[in-house]
């Protein structure tokens, strides 16, 4: 089964790889008209099309046309204007087709009447529907199960919910379903008569972190929003020797959307993060390093943060590797969603964790962390993060020349990224961005897979102007531009990866 948020990321994903919508338009429209004529001849027949605002009135104009050109008699009923880009260009076409097809702009409903034909086709309200349907869609489904002939509605019966099968309105009773890639949710528990049609979505549009993940899951802020609703996060690392890998953490969560970033480093090493940048609340903690005093310290810090990052240039002195301990004990006890990074997710080796949290490991903390070399295979690797992820209890996120994330029970890739990322703190900006998304409520495997992303195309878009002499501050103040437009940035900037 597959949700309707889930067939939008692949559509944008594919759009992405070179697949473009139009052509899954083309080829869903072409599979609706080959499941009618498995069912009838249509050479001479009548066929009339009732097409709604969006892409699925696209498919119906694609399947139109196709059945036009066996011989069908066609007439398509235009329900209000369609602002789909894809459709429009498929309602162009069929303006052009004006010898096989009769097109009816219904401007009144009361130009809605029951009518009879071999075949009907419902092209109005797709899997983005919710609620109950208004005018002139409410007339129009009625008028449609009203009128007598083979009924098909193309992915899922206009009025339908395809998340929960829920009807509150009107809704069409079709005699065949035909739906694209996957079985819906909705349509799982139906009755219906549905076939499932491939239209070319590329495995690759599922098994890669794209654009589409980041424009379904990144919410828009509402504009009656409060100071720290866009998630409040803490960080807690540095030393006496490192204060840069913890200000790079915090301040690529700023610009990943977190409304707050504290930053809580012991001694002098706050002052020197509070240098950096006005925007970043430093918390001055007792001793030069962290050590286990300084839980107590943390414990407010930590209650009031949404997401917490631990580990970014804490460094491994005997204080801290214990101090280490002790807080992400104190974050899993009280449930925080955590980025565990760097020289903290060497001093936890062998934890257990939770399913919200992050471990961002490079090869080398891998091996420290769960006792195994990362294997050298591409999909033997996968499977190594799986079943590592399933034991540690949490989501791992494997940085290398293509990142491998998974919780356990499933896996993404991200190609995004580019040589010039060999530089440092590139590590400690994804850690950020990752404890942002986190901090906003996305759940921890969308939230590693879509900061492994940005992180990378980000990390892109300044490679494409500087080459190998990227730093990590520059890679910061491309996030918001990977943020707002990733689709269009990932077909643009993006440094091409193979697998093999």
């Amino acid at each position: 089964m597959i949700t309707t948020k889930k067939m939008r990321i692949l559509e944008i994903n594919s759009e992405a790889l070179g697949v473009p919508t139009l052509l899954l338009m083309e080829n869903a429209g072409r599979s609706v008209r080959d499941e009618i004529i498995r069912k009838i001849d249509v050479n001479g027949k009548n066929v009339v099309i009732f097409v709604g605002h969006g892409g699925k009135g696209g498919d119906g104009l694609v399947a139109g046309r196709h059945l036009a050109g066996d011989g069908a008699k066609v007439t398509v009923l235009l329900l209000g204007e369609n602002k789909h880009k894809d459709a429009l260009l498929n309602l162009e076409s069929t303006l052009e087709m004006d010898y096989s097809i009769i097109l009816k702009e219904i401007k009144d409903i009361e130009d809605l009447q029951p009518i009879k034909s071999d075949v009907l086709i419902d092209a109005m309200l797709g899997t983005g529907f919710r609620g109950k349907p208004r005018e002139p869609f409410r007339t129009a489904i009625k008028v449609f199960n009203q009128s007598l002939g083979f009924k098909v509605s193309i992915d899922v019966p206009s009025g339908m919910d395809s998340d929960t099968g829920e009807t509150p309105g009107e809704s069409v009773i079709p005699d065949l379903v035909v739906t694209f890639h996957d079985m819906k949710k909705g349509l799982q528990e139906s009755r219906l008569n549905v076939v499932v049609k491939s239209i070319g979505i590329p495995k690759e549009a599922e098994i890669y972190v794209g654009p589409g993940d980041v424009l379904m899951n990144i919410k828009p802020r509402d504009m009656k929003s409060k100071k720290g609703s866009g998630g409040r996060v803490l960080v807690i690392g540095g030393s006496k020797t490192f204060s840069g890998a913890p200000s790079l953490s915090g301040m690529a969560a700023l610009r990943s959307g977190a409304d707050l970033v504290y930053v809580a480093a012991p001694g002098s090493t706050a002052y020197t993060i509070a240098s950096y940048s006005p925007d970043l609340i430093a918390i001055k903690l007792t001793g030069d390093n962290l050590n286990p005093s300084n839980l107590d310290e943390l414990r407010a810090w930590i209650d009031k943060a949404d997401s917490i990052v631990i580990g970014p240039g804490a460094g491994l002195a005997e204080e801290t590797i214990e101090a280490s301990k002790k807080i992400v004990n104190y974050i899993l006890d009280k449930g925080k969603p955590a980025v565990i990074d760097a020289d903290s997710l060497k001093s936890i080796k062998g934890f257990t964790l939770k399913e919200n949290v992050v471990v961002t490991p490079h090869a080398g903390e891998f091996k420290i962390f769960f006792g195994e070399e990362v294997n050298s295979e591409p999909m033997e690797r996968i499977q190594q993060v799986m079943r590592l992820a399933k034991k540690c209890g949490c989501t791992v996120l494997l940085k290398g020349y293509f990142d491998v994330i998974s919780d356990g029970n499933t896996f993404k890739l991200n190609k995004t990224g580019n040589p010039g990322m060999t530089v440092g703190g590139t590590g400690d900006t994804l850690t950020g961005i990752v404890a942002a998304l986190l901090a906003e409520g996305v759940p921890a495997f969308d939230a590693a897979s879509i900061g492994s992303f940005i992180n990378g195309l980000a990390g892109s878009v300044v490679y494409a102007e500087k080459d190998n002499h990227i730093t990590s501050t520059d890679l910061i103040e491309e996030i918001p531009k990977v943020m707002i437009d990733p689709l269009e940035l990932f077909k643009k900037k993006v440094y091409k990866k193979v697998l093999y």
